[in-house]
Protein backbone atom coordinates (compact mmCIF):
# COMPACT_ATOMS: atom_id res chain seq x y z
CA UNK A 1 0.00 0.00 0.00
CA UNK A 2 1.59 3.28 -1.08
CA UNK A 3 1.04 6.70 0.40
CA UNK A 4 -0.33 9.47 -1.75
CA UNK A 5 1.86 12.43 -2.60
CA UNK A 6 0.92 16.02 -3.36
CA UNK A 7 2.13 18.27 -6.18
CA UNK A 8 0.75 21.67 -7.16
CA UNK A 9 0.68 22.83 -10.79
CA UNK A 10 0.02 26.21 -12.39
CA UNK A 11 -0.82 25.96 -16.06
CA UNK A 12 -3.04 28.96 -16.70
CA UNK A 13 -6.69 28.98 -15.72
CA UNK A 14 -7.28 26.38 -13.02
CA UNK A 15 -10.58 25.32 -14.60
CA UNK A 16 -8.62 23.83 -17.52
CA UNK A 17 -5.97 22.10 -15.46
CA UNK A 18 -8.46 20.74 -12.96
CA UNK A 19 -10.73 19.37 -15.71
CA UNK A 20 -7.84 17.37 -17.14
CA UNK A 21 -6.47 15.95 -13.91
CA UNK A 22 -9.82 14.80 -12.49
CA UNK A 23 -9.75 12.31 -15.38
CA UNK A 24 -6.22 11.00 -14.75
CA UNK A 25 -5.88 7.46 -13.41
CA UNK A 26 -3.91 7.53 -10.14
CA UNK A 27 -4.84 11.10 -9.25
CA UNK A 28 -6.95 10.71 -6.13
CA UNK A 29 -7.93 14.32 -5.47
CA UNK A 30 -7.83 17.62 -7.37
CA UNK A 31 -8.48 21.01 -5.82
CA UNK A 32 -8.30 24.42 -7.47
CA UNK A 33 -6.50 27.05 -5.47
CA UNK A 34 -3.89 29.78 -5.25
CA UNK A 35 -0.26 29.59 -4.13
CA UNK A 36 3.12 31.21 -3.77
CA UNK A 37 1.81 34.71 -3.19
CA UNK A 38 1.92 37.03 -0.20
CA UNK A 39 -1.77 37.66 0.55
CA UNK A 40 -3.39 35.33 3.11
CA UNK A 41 -6.68 33.76 1.97
CA UNK A 42 -6.89 35.72 -1.28
CA UNK A 43 -10.13 35.97 -3.18
CA UNK A 44 -10.42 35.21 -6.88
CA UNK A 45 -10.88 38.92 -7.57
CA UNK A 46 -7.71 39.78 -5.62
CA UNK A 47 -5.68 37.14 -7.47
CA UNK A 48 -7.03 38.31 -10.84
CA UNK A 49 -5.98 41.84 -9.92
CA UNK A 50 -2.38 40.65 -10.07
CA UNK A 51 -1.12 42.27 -6.87
CA UNK A 52 -1.17 39.21 -4.58
CA UNK A 53 1.65 37.32 -6.29
CA UNK A 54 -0.47 34.17 -6.24
CA UNK A 55 -0.79 31.71 -9.12
CA UNK A 56 -4.00 29.92 -10.12
CA UNK A 57 -3.13 26.28 -9.46
CA UNK A 58 -4.45 22.80 -8.94
CA UNK A 59 -3.35 20.73 -5.97
CA UNK A 60 -3.07 17.08 -6.95
CA UNK A 61 -2.96 14.13 -4.60
CA UNK A 62 -1.73 11.09 -6.48
CA UNK A 63 -0.77 7.49 -5.87
CA UNK A 64 2.81 6.95 -7.10
CA UNK A 65 2.13 3.20 -7.31
CA UNK A 66 -0.41 3.98 -10.08
CA UNK A 67 1.09 7.05 -11.81
CA UNK A 68 4.56 8.52 -11.57
CA UNK A 69 5.32 12.18 -11.06
CA UNK A 70 7.10 12.11 -14.42
CA UNK A 71 3.85 10.97 -16.10
CA UNK A 72 1.89 13.69 -14.29
CA UNK A 73 4.39 16.28 -15.52
CA UNK A 74 4.37 14.93 -19.09
CA UNK A 75 0.62 15.53 -19.14
CA UNK A 76 1.19 19.01 -17.69
CA UNK A 77 3.67 19.98 -20.41
CA UNK A 78 1.28 18.83 -23.16
CA UNK A 79 -1.89 20.54 -21.89
CA UNK A 80 -0.41 24.04 -21.52
CA UNK A 81 2.26 26.19 -23.13
CA UNK A 82 5.33 26.30 -20.87
CA UNK A 83 7.04 28.89 -23.10
CA UNK A 84 4.72 31.86 -22.58
CA UNK A 85 5.54 34.09 -19.64
CA UNK A 86 2.56 35.07 -17.49
CA UNK A 87 -0.08 33.93 -19.94
CA UNK A 88 -1.97 31.02 -21.42
CA UNK A 89 -3.87 31.95 -24.55
CA UNK A 90 -6.05 34.96 -23.80
CA UNK A 91 -5.52 34.62 -20.04
CA UNK A 92 -2.82 37.19 -19.24
CA UNK A 93 -1.20 38.09 -15.92
CA UNK A 94 1.24 36.71 -13.38
CA UNK A 95 -1.57 34.61 -11.90
CA UNK A 96 -1.49 32.50 -15.09
CA UNK A 97 2.25 31.76 -15.04
CA UNK A 98 3.51 28.25 -15.62
CA UNK A 99 4.72 26.66 -12.42
CA UNK A 100 5.46 23.43 -10.61
CA UNK A 101 5.21 23.83 -6.84
CA UNK A 102 6.86 20.95 -5.04
CA UNK A 103 6.30 19.39 -1.65
CA UNK A 104 9.51 17.30 -1.58
CA UNK A 105 13.10 17.72 -2.77
CA UNK A 106 12.63 14.62 -4.95
CA UNK A 107 9.77 16.29 -6.84
CA UNK A 108 11.95 19.33 -7.52
CA UNK A 109 14.68 17.07 -8.89
CA UNK A 110 12.27 15.27 -11.25
CA UNK A 111 10.82 18.58 -12.50
CA UNK A 112 14.24 20.20 -12.95
CA UNK A 113 15.58 17.14 -14.79
CA UNK A 114 12.57 17.07 -17.14
CA UNK A 115 12.84 20.76 -17.96
CA UNK A 116 16.59 20.47 -18.50
CA UNK A 117 16.11 17.54 -20.91
CA UNK A 118 13.24 19.18 -22.81
CA UNK A 119 15.32 22.35 -23.11
CA UNK A 120 18.34 20.42 -24.40
CA UNK A 121 16.11 18.63 -26.92
CA UNK A 122 14.56 21.99 -27.92
CA UNK A 123 11.20 20.24 -27.56
CA UNK A 124 9.16 23.44 -27.68
CA UNK A 125 11.41 25.49 -29.99
CA UNK A 126 11.47 28.28 -27.42
CA UNK A 127 12.80 28.56 -23.86
CA UNK A 128 10.69 26.94 -21.15
CA UNK A 129 9.66 29.57 -18.57
CA UNK A 130 8.00 27.19 -16.09
CA UNK A 131 9.12 28.03 -12.57
CA UNK A 132 9.92 25.19 -10.15
CA UNK A 133 9.61 26.29 -6.55
CA UNK A 134 8.68 24.85 -3.17
CA UNK A 135 4.98 25.22 -2.40
CA UNK A 136 4.19 28.16 -0.12
CA UNK A 137 0.99 29.88 1.00
CA UNK A 138 -1.50 27.51 -0.62
CA UNK A 139 -5.16 28.49 -0.28
CA UNK A 140 -8.15 26.62 -1.77
CA UNK A 141 -10.16 28.59 -4.31
CA UNK A 142 -13.77 29.45 -3.59
CA UNK A 143 -16.27 26.57 -3.74
CA UNK A 144 -17.79 27.75 -7.02
CA UNK A 145 -14.42 27.15 -8.76
CA UNK A 146 -14.21 23.52 -7.69
CA UNK A 147 -15.22 21.06 -10.45
CA UNK A 148 -16.17 24.08 -12.57
CA UNK A 149 -16.03 22.30 -15.93
CA UNK A 150 -18.12 19.38 -14.64
CA UNK A 151 -20.80 21.82 -13.47
CA UNK A 152 -20.66 24.22 -16.47
CA UNK A 153 -19.56 22.28 -19.58
CA UNK A 154 -21.61 24.47 -21.93
CA UNK A 155 -20.43 27.82 -20.52
CA UNK A 156 -18.53 29.64 -23.30
CA UNK A 157 -15.02 29.44 -21.86
CA UNK A 158 -15.55 25.81 -20.89
CA UNK A 159 -16.92 24.80 -24.29
CA UNK A 160 -14.24 26.56 -26.34
CA UNK A 161 -11.14 26.43 -24.11
CA UNK A 162 -11.49 23.80 -21.38
CA UNK A 163 -13.26 21.14 -23.46
CA UNK A 164 -10.60 21.02 -26.20
CA UNK A 165 -7.83 20.67 -23.58
CA UNK A 166 -9.65 17.76 -21.97
CA UNK A 167 -10.07 16.11 -25.39
CA UNK A 168 -6.39 16.64 -26.20
CA UNK A 169 -5.47 14.92 -22.93
CA UNK A 170 -7.82 12.00 -23.62
CA UNK A 171 -6.43 11.45 -27.12
CA UNK A 172 -2.77 11.96 -26.26
CA UNK A 173 -2.76 10.07 -22.96
CA UNK A 174 -5.45 7.40 -23.43
CA UNK A 175 -3.55 4.98 -21.18
CA UNK A 176 -3.92 7.42 -18.26
CA UNK A 177 -7.64 8.14 -18.61
CA UNK A 178 -9.71 6.93 -15.66
CA UNK A 179 -12.18 4.16 -16.46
Amino acid sequence: MSETQTIVLGGGCFWCTEAVYVGVRGVTDVESGYCNGATPRPSYEQVCGGATGHVEVVKLDYDPAVISLRDILEIFFVIHDPTTLNRQGNDVGTQYRSGIYTTTPEQKQVADDMIRQMSQDKLFGQPIVTEVLPLTNYWPAEDYHQDYFAHHPNQGYCAFVVGPKVEKFRKTFAAFVKD
